[in-house]
């Protein structure tokens, strides 16, 4: 599998909201964070935490690839992310489109930046 194709079984996996597949591509000390700032999902167990509770939060929560390509060890997906209510009726995310960079090592995802 390219790491391309990687990238975007992560994102079908995570439309699916399947954390155990999402983060099965990802390395072991893989993390999610902002662009140059802070990690937000730290490991695989932390990013799997991380997911569960946004996705029970926002159960149809989705992300649309509105462009994909691959340069070297690296995959950028512009993303176009809906949230839909939240459970915990907190206000309306409004859709956003997101920025992400895929990092890979040995075939798997070792980090995602989000440029938002």
């Amino acid at each position: 599998m390219t790491n391309l194709e990687t990238a975007k079984a992560m994102i079908a996996a995570y439309n699916a909201q399947d954390v155990d597949t999402y983060v099965s591509f990802m390395t072991d000390d893989a993390c999610e964070a902002n662009y140059r700032g802070a990690v937000v999902r730290e490991g695989k167990e932390g990013t799997r935490s991380g997911l569960a509770a946004a996705f029970a939060k926002w159960p149809q929560n989705h992300a649309e690839i509105v462009e994909a390509q691959a340069i070297g060890s690296y995959v950028l997906m512009r993303e176009h992310v809906t949230r839909g209510p939240a459970t915990d009726g907190s206000e309306l995310v409004e859709p956003f489109d997101v920025v992400a960079i895929y990092s890979f090592e040995g075939g798997k995802c070792s980090r995602v930046e989000f440029v938002r």
